[in-house]
């Protein structure tokens, strides 16, 4: 587990401003937040020094790019070891219809989300990529049928229980 860090007032405006367009200029961001553009510059860089911004990202519209069903994979792998978990993983986030995998717990042991071109697609990369792995036991498939993106995320209240 990592430690949170002490973020103000300031810190987390520009947090905001930036999960909502990361192709904010420093001026503009500066401006929003009632800062010099040199100190908003720092204070972006102590915010991917100290950890707190990972990167950016390019997000692009999975439909668009031939890939219109998206799908979510439930995956149980048997036996759950160690030496069987890591090529699976890497296996996995080689695969080009691969967006995300989650390690979780309960009875499935992975949340795959896919993006495909169709349902035959999504057949293909079910037996060929998954099922028929020795170590994988179970595959259940969940289709999307609309995502919705979420707002910013911020600290937890330390107030709250």
């Amino acid at each position: 587990m990592t430690d949170s860090v002490s973020l103000d007032p300031v810190d987390l405006e520009i947090l905001r401003l930036l999960q909502n367009d990361a192709r904010t200029t420093y001026r503009d961001l500066a401006a929003a937040v009632g800062v010099a553009p040199s100190t908003c510059l720092d204070r972006v860089g102590r915010l991917r020094r100290s950890g707190v911004i990972l990167g950016h990202e390019l997000r692009l519209d999975p439909a668009r790019m031939g890939r219109s069903l998206e799908a979510l994979l439930l995956v149980q792998v048997r036996p759950h070891r160690r030496e069987l978990i890591g090529p699976f993983v890497e296996r996995v986030r080689g695969l080009p219809e691969s967006r995300a995998l989650f390690h979780l717990t309960g009875p499935d042991d992975y949340l795959v989300h896919v993006a495909v071109t169709g349902t035959a697609d999504l057949q293909r990369l079910v037996l060929d990529e998954f099922t028929s792995r020795r170590e994988v036991a179970r595959v259940e498939t969940r289709l999307i049928f609309q995502q919705w993106d979420c707002g910013p995320l911020m600290p937890a209240d330390p107030s709250s229980p």
